[in-house]
Order: C-alpha cells, then sequence, then structure tokens
C-alpha cells in the first residue's frame, strides 16, 4: 500500500554494492513503499564483476543505466553520479520519497540531506552495511529479509529465517513499551510498530523470523496482551 508521503519514489541502485540476482525482490519490497517511478543504475558496466546485471536484466525492470568508466583505481565513479544526480531529482521536487539501494556508507549523508529536506528515504543493503548508512535512512530494509530460496523444484519462494535472537527483538520492543503513557503500562500494538520504525531503522519482523509483529512479541513470551487483533494492546508481564 503506498502513501501520499511516498507515492511516487525515485530508486537509485548502486551496481557494485547490490547483487543483481535480487532485483526482483527488491522491486516487489518497493512496490510496497510506494510507486518507483524513476529506476536507474550506476556503475562501471565494462567491468566484468557487474555482469549480472546484463542488458536484458536492466530491460526487464525499466532500469535506465548510467555507464560510469573507472577513471583511476580505487575510486568509484559511479557512487558521485549517483550523488549528483539524486541532488537534481531532489531539487526536481517530482518525487515524494528515494530509494537507495546500496550497502555503502558512502551515501550516509546523501540519506540525512534528503531527509532535511523532508522527504523519506529508504534503504535496501545487504546485512554487512555499516550502521551510519542504516541510522540515516527512515527506513532500512536487508536484502537477507526479502531474498527468495530455490527449492528443489527449481521455484523460488519467500523463506524467512530468524537470524537475530529473540530476546534482541524483546529489548527493542521493551524499550517502546516503557515509554507508554497508558495507565497500567498497556500500549497500543500499531502504536510500538510505529515507534520501533521512527527509533530503529532496520528494525523488522522478518529478522527475528516473523512476519507479523503481533506474532513476534508472542514468541518472546514475556508480555501480556489484550483486546483484539484489530486492536491489541500488550504490557510487560510482572517478573
Amino acid at each position: 500500500m503506498t502513501t501520499e508521503a511516498t507515492e511516487r519514489l525515485a530508486v537509485l541502485i548502486d551496481a557494485e554494492n547490490v547483487p543483481a540476482k535480487h532485483v526482483a525482490e527488491i522491486f516487489e519490497e518497493v512496490a510496497t513503499l510506494g510507486e518507483a517511478g524513476l529506476r536507474r543504475i550506476y556503475g562501471d558496466f565494462s567491468n566484468s564483476t557487474l555482469q549480472g546485471w546484463s542488458a536484458e536484466k536492466l530491460a526487464e525492470y525499466a532500469i535506465v543505466p548510467h555507464q560510469q568508466f573507472a577513471n583511476t583505481t580505487g575510486k568509484n565513479a559511479g557512487d558521485i553520479a549517483l550523488v549528483i544526480d539524486a541532488m537534481d531529482i531532489l531539487h526536481s521536487a517530482r518525487f515524494g520519497g528515494f530509494v537507495l539501494v546500496s550497502s555503502d556508507s558512502d551515501f550516509t549523508r546523501l540519506a540525512s540531506r534528503i531527509r532535511e529536506q523532508g522527504l523519506s528515504v529508504f534503504g535496501i543493503g545487504e546485512e554487512k552495511t555499516p550502521n551510519a548508512f542504516k541510522k540515516a535512512c527512515n527506513r532500512f530494509i536487508l536484502i537477507e529479509n526479502i531474498k527468495k530460496e530455490e527449492t528443489n523444484g527449481g521455484e523460488k519462494v519467500k523463506t524467512v529465517q530468524p537470524k537475530k535472537e529473540l530476546n534482541h527483538a524483546f529489548q527493542l520492543i521493551r524499550n517502546v513499551v516503557l515509554k507508554s503513557e497508558e495507565p497500567d503500562g498497556w500500549a497500543d500494538l500499531g502504536w510500538i510498530g510505529s515507534q520501533l520504525s521512527m527509533n530503529y531503522s532496520d528494525f523488522d519482523t522478518r529478522t527475528y523470523g516473523f512476519k507479523r509483529l503481533s506474532d513476534l512479541v508472542r514468541a518472546t513470551g514475556k508480555f501480556e496482551e489484550t483486546g483484539e487483533n484489530g486492536g491489541l494492546k500488550i504490557r510487560l508481564k510482572d517478573q
């Protein structure tokens, strides 16, 4: 479902830092955030390491390639081109938000600058992405949480595998619940989800092996709950 603030998104991809094999999952995830009204990818496509980003794959997903030859060893001209284009797009005022697809911390300041302008920034990258870039985004989505695995029959299906311990999730949820001003310590689950996203840009229930926040909360075994799923509230159990 799209929102008014992110109705049209500018999707900028760093080809040097994103595996081409996950392009389908990336754009499926982007579709849950808004409309990918602009799709560009940056890199030196004459380099054999970027062969995965073939002309056929780019055409399939309507991605416009921006070729940037490496003028010298160790420098990434593609990063510079992406930042320059991002600033031009920002000042065009044609988009409600950006999706920066990269695991490179060099885009940390770009993400901060876009947010300073009042636009939303969604990051998509691998778990190895430095925290500075993750925190600079309104929300950072791990490729490990959206990638699909091959089945024996060759068909791709989504799998959700826990990557962090439940106690880590409990500590984050607990931090939010304790901020609730409702009587007797109760906190609305919808409010908790919103606060988790605002305080921890890379928080994702899929990181812990669950698709829904309510299931993750129950799995910790440390919260009471009341109300129906549409108005569920939780609070800490007495220790």
